[in-house]
């Protein structure tokens, strides 16, 4: 499998780094220095690829997008900050007959927890004394709080209880990516938790991605791939 990168940040080069030991070649690199254009040698330097993957800026991934679609390649998108744009993207790609797999978080373990979650609050809602609340911690750097994680989790919980889930954050210290669903009620706790060490997994969640995207029409977020890829494997 061929594919080229569109951002060459921190994430562009784990993904090429995790795509040499999976057999996948990076055909290109783009980044502010090495713009993505369409010409002559661009469509032949790529004409090979199968799937473009775009870690780059918010700025710049419609842009991007409307590039890839030009070489008719399938996308991966880890930028986010264009969700407003969705449909009209999700037209351009079913009219070229294209793919694309798009996330605001393409860990495995988070879209695997996800699952894990929302099949966790159907069954908790059935009784009426267990009551739900999310906890999520980030180091000090990190801006948006709630995460946008969080916001996900609380959207897959919330259609099945009638009050609103509480969600609290913490941004202290060094704390690494931790998302926490608790059921609290007068005699016990039962709490799911999942913490990132590191960005690799949105790497290799690209890839994931990247993999079954190839070759495939449509627009799909990763929830989709993974679901799928679950009813295959079982």
């Amino acid at each position: 499998m061929k594919i080229a990168l569109i951002g060459y940040g921190q994430m562009g080069k784990m993904i090429e780094n995790i795509a040499s030991h999976q057999s996948i070649e990076v055909v290109e690199k783009y980044w502010d220095e090495h713009l993505l254009e369409i010409n002559s040698q661009t469509e032949e330097k790529l004409a090979d690829v199968d799937v473009m993957i775009d870690f780059s800026t918010p700025h710049a991934v419609l842009e991007n997008i409307e590039k890839s679609v030009a070489l008719k390649k399938n996308l991966v998108i880890g930028t986010t900050g264009w969700f407003d744009k969705l449909d009209q993207i999700r037209l351009e790609i079913e009219k070229n007959g294209l793919g694309l797999v798009y996330a605001g978080n393409f860990s495995l373990g988070v879209n695997l927890f996800y699952q894990i979650v929302r099949q966790a609050s159907k069954q908790m809602a059935l009784f009426g004394n267990y009551y739900p609340f999310i906890e999520e911690s980030h180091h000090q750097f990190k801006k948006d709080a709630p995460s946008g994680t969080a916001l996900v989790i609380k959207n897959i919980m919330q259609p099945n209880y009638e009050k609103e889930i509480p969600v609290t954050s913490v941004r202290a210290g060094y704390i690494p990516g931790t998302h926490a669903v608790s059921f609290d009620s007068m005699v016990d706790t039962i709490q799911l938790k999942h913490t990132a060490r590191n960005r690799e997994g949105f790497a290799e969640g690209a890839l994931i991605a990247a993999k079954w995207i190839k070759g495939k029409k449509g627009v799909y977020d990763f929830p989709d791939v993974v679901t799928d890829l679950l009813k295959e494997w079982n």
